[in-house]
């Protein structure tokens, strides 16, 4: 079975993106669709980024953790917040401490706002960010307007239906990459 890391990006208080997050993981596990590993930034608590991990002399077992979980997986699912229109400082931190385990590394976006637009602007930063360091986002996204009340706190989604049938689109172009992925490096 693949494995899947969906990081939850926001570190807030009172953050409404990490019921996306749990929803995520919950989708993949009761559906039987992978093995999932829930990595939740507030938990990690990172200090400011001063380097990259490889050239950091004492890193935390936090950061080791990480590079292990992502390098292990074979995909990963981003959900995160827009803050004015870019993503959170705690998402840029990880993703600028690692490199070689975001390359060819399939990421799917999923953004998060509390308004009616879904997070439109952050997609473009982050996948920006991500193309640099030589990670495959993937072509479809997942966007959700209006999260206080398209999701409980809990990971349910307010409309199941709706919101299963979007995520069927969103996993299996997921699945896509990975697989591709696969084979690529077997040939």
């Amino acid at each position: 079975m693949q494995k899947i890391a969906v990081i939850s990006a926001s570190v807030r208080k009172g953050r409404s993106s990490h019921s996306v997050a749990l929803y995520f993981k919950n989708y993949l596990l009761q559906n039987q669709l992978a093995e999932v590993e829930l990595i939740d930034l507030t938990v990690l608590n990172f200090p400011l980024f001063e380097e990259r991990l490889r050239f950091i002399e004492n890193p935390t077992a936090e950061m080791l953790q990480l590079a292990k979980t992502i390098t292990a997986v074979d995909g990963v699912i981003i959900v995160t917040p827009e803050y004015n229109g870019g993503y959170p400082a705690s998402l840029k931190n990880v993703i600028d401490l690692l490199y070689a385990e975001w390359k060819r590394k399939p990421i799917a976006i999923a953004s998060v706002s509390s308004g009616p637009f879904g997070a439109s602007q952050v997609l473009t930063s982050l996948q920006f960010s991500l193309w640099k360091i030589g990670a495959l986002t993937v072509p479809v996204t997942f966007q959700v307007p209006n999260v206080g009340t398209a999701f409980l706190e809990n990971g349910e989604p307010a409309d199941k239906e709706t919101t299963n049938k979007r995520t069927v689109a969103f996993i299996n172009e997921l699945f896509y990459w990975m697989n591709a992925k696969e084979l690529a490096d077997k040939s």
